[in-house]
């Protein structure tokens, strides 16, 4: 028999009520660096440091249990690693947003950070205030990821030019449409660049790019990239062509 007691619902909140503040939960198999992130994390206002973990086994204990808004979680671990804590956190949390702290910046560690459905990468080495921001940042449901590493992890995915790749299979599921934007999303574009390129509106590629999410089984953007970086050679990008008339938002798919 479970006797575990199901956490009750939270009260509902005034709209007067200052804002709740944001949960974090630490992972880090060094006790002092454990504390840096405490001391410096919990004294922020509206940032609230619920729990932490010295191993993955704990993590995955004491983190569903506390409900946290944000995981920030080592990438080295002396049982594991804080990637498959990530997946397996957010299969449970799929609310959670994990920001990855390591000392290395390593091109691998990135892309398995990516598809692991993290919201953020940063190095040990950055600023106190710069990792306060990051937390917010995710927490907000933005993604933090440095655009320079992004796009040499892109280039290095697709590698030298060289013959197209054999269809991948997650490929079967997208529209002509679909697959333009995302060869376009590899090549780094904003929506509304994409929207330029393909004479659409931002909200149409915005609405094409949520579906083609779902189509692929990736719920970020840059988890996309990786996928057409991968996938897709690079050059098969489709061209604006001068003198075709805007479409006015049109959404043909």
């Amino acid at each position: 028999m479970n006797s575990t007691a199901a956490a009750p619902d939270p009260a509902p909140t005034d709209p007067g009520d200052p804002p709740r503040p944001i949960r974090v939960f630490l992972l880090d198999d060094h006790e002092v660096v454990r504390r840096g992130l405490r001391d410096l994390l919990g004294g922020e206002p509206g940032i609230e440091v619920v729990g932490e973990a010295a191993s993955g086994e704990q993590a995955l204990v004491r983190g569903p249990a506390l409900r946290p808004d944000v995981a920030v979680l080592d990438v080295r671990l002396p049982d594991g690693n804080g990637i498959t804590v990530c997946r397996e956190l957010r299969s449970l949390m799929p609310e959670l947003a994990c920001l990855m702290l390591t000392s290395f910046d390593d091109e691998d560690a990135l892309l398995d950070a990516i598809m692991a459905g993290a919201a953020g990468y940063v190095l040990k080495q950055i600023k106190g205030s710069d990792l306060v921001t990051a937390v917010r940042t995710v927490a907000s449901g933005q993604s933090l990821l440095d655009p320079a590493t992004t796009a040499r992890l892109m280039r290095s995915l697709r590698g030298p030019e060289s013959e197209a790749p054999p269809e991948d299979a997650r490929l079967s599921a997208l529209n002509e449409r679909e697959r333009a934007i995302l060869a376009l999303i590899g090549e780094g574009l904003t929506n509304r660049q994409i929207g330029g390129k393909l004479y659409l509106s931002e909200k149409t590629v915005k609405n094409h790019i949520s579906r083609m999410l779902a189509k692929l089984g990736v719920e970020r953007r840059v988890q996309a990239a990786v996928i057409a970086a991968q996938v897709m050679p690079s050059g098969t990008a489709p061209k604006a062509e001068p003198g075709s008339p805007p479409s006015q938002g049109s959404t043909v798919g």
